[in-house]
């Protein structure tokens, strides 16, 4: 399936003998991955708590080769946001990129979320996460997977780069561009890629990803720092890609990655770093890292602009009441009325643009009441929330509350009266409302087991 041109062009690449052991990958089964949700359990615990057979990906600290015959989709503990499904080399890039508690970070291509959600976990909900896909319909997908894992700090969008550009200007402390590319790395794990790389070749991507790296440079501040990456094997893609950057942006330079076993560096630029499914257990993926010039200035405070905010709802504050989160009531805005917890820095002056989200969606105001919504739950710990109640992963009320059907309650477990947080062994799944001896199922419609 694969086109001789191609071939031929990995032949130059990587020399016969390289070429030769790049050939054999095809014989070789594909790669399973899980990357572990830090922000809810630490690797060690996850490892202790699942049934799921684990090797540990070598140079990724929370990544995980899972068999291919397991079905970690169909897991309770997926469910719970405890973990993402993420081809191996994949993880890489977020590794890379030193999120500091506080950032305020940009994922520029987002969707469908495996990079965001480990630049979300790593800011521990301080700071902001803006995390961007041009393709509406992909950037649902990025936002159900960041409310997933309990990730509240975020403005998920659906713009083009320069929009962003326009509206936010030298912003964002870290960047990540995983720019949309000809998946020559991709080939191993995904037929359809080849399909496509035949109607759009590198030449073609090389394009997008140029004006890409442009925008992305303007809107990050002085002492900022930018990843570059690719799931493709083409020089004009990458080290081609960073050597414009570097020439058209004097402000900018290269920052060397550190090597790790089996990993290479680049090809006619030295810094970058290459990943090839003949050298390590994974597939292929290309990545620089870019810092821009000058000292950082102190973080914009938060755009809290001199307006007072009218006071809550009685309706939600008697719901606050019962949740210990820290919370700063003048980030709490009502829109419509949804209920939104906006991030730290969120900057309130970024209008015009295309927002799925703002912030944690708290709930919703109903006719004189407020119903919290699916997102706050996954954002809560337990020991957070006034009222819950939690149940072993073999207790089939788990799966049955998943599937949005009514619980009754055991003896020992109740009466239970009003919201509820439901958990599996500690870790949240969502909200029911207690009647006596039976949970109301408030789990998400959209999200339920299918």
């Amino acid at each position: 399936m694969i086109s001789e041109e191609f071939l031929n062009k990995m032949n130059d690449l990587l020399g016969q003998e390289e070429y030769e052991a790049y050939l054999k990958t095809f014989e070789e089964e594909r790669l399973y991955g899980l990357r572990v949700n830090t922000l809810k359990i630490t690797p060690e615990k996850f490892t202790e708590m699942t049934a799921l057979k684990l090797k540990p990906v070598p140079w990724i600290p929370n990544g995980f080769y899972y068999e291919g015959d397991e079905r970690p989709a169909k897991d309770p503990y997926y469910y719970a946001g405890l973990y993402y499904l993420q081809e191996p080399s994949a993880m890489t890039p977020a590794s890379l990129l030193n999120i500091v508690p506080g950032d305020k970070v940009l994922d520029l291509c987002a969707a469908p979320g495996g990079k965001s959600t480990e630049l979300g976990a790593k800011l521990k909900g301080k700071g902001l996460l803006v995390s961007n896909d041009i393709s509406s319909s992909r950037a649902k997908a990025l936002l159900k997977n960041l409310e997933l894992w309990g990730i509240g700090n975020i403005c998920v969008t659906s713009e083009e780069p320069k929009k962003l550009k326009e509206a936010f200007g030298e912003f964002f402390d870290k960047i990540l561009v995983d720019a949309p590319c000809s998946g020559e790395g991709m080939f191993r794990k995904d037929g359809d890629m080849v399909k496509s790389y035949e109607e759009h070749g590198p030449e073609y991507y090389a394009g997008i990803q140029r004006e890409i790296m442009d925008q992305a440079v303007d809107m990050l501040v002085a002492g900022g720092f930018l990843l570059y990456s690719t799931c493709t094997f083409s020089l004009c893609e990458n080290e081609d890609i960073i050597r414009r950057t570097l020439e058209l942006h004097k402000d900018m330079e290269l920052i060397s990655l550190p090597l790790f076993e089996g990993a290479s560096g680049g090809i006619s630029l030295s810094g970058c770093l290459r990943l090839f499914p003949h050298k390590i257990r994974g597939e292929g993926h290309f990545m620089a890292l870019l810092k821009k010039k000058g000292s950082p200035a102190d973080h914009k405070a938060w755009e809290q602009e001199t307006r007072k905010q009218p006071p809550l709802p009685e309706e939600l504050s008697d719901f606050l009441s019962m949740v210990s989160m820290p919370m700063e009531q003048s980030r709490i805005r009502i829109k419509k009325d949804m209920v939104y917890y906006l991030p730290e820095y969120f900057p309130e002056y970024a209008g015009g643009l295309r927002y799925l989200r703002t912030g944690l969606l708290l709930g919703e105001m109903k006719k004189g009441r407020f119903e919290p919504g699916q997102a706050f739950a996954m954002a809560l710990r337990p020991e957070e929330f006034k009222q819950t109640i939690s149940w072993e992963k073999q207790d089939e009320r788990v799966i049955r509350y998943l599937k949005g059907e009514t619980i009754s309650l055991k003896g020992e477990e109740g009466p239970l009266k009003g919201w509820c947080l439901v958990c599996v062994e500690g870790f949240p799944l969502g909200f029911a409302k207690g009647s006596g001896a039976a949970l109301k199922n408030k789990y998400y419609p959209g999200w339920r087991w299918q």
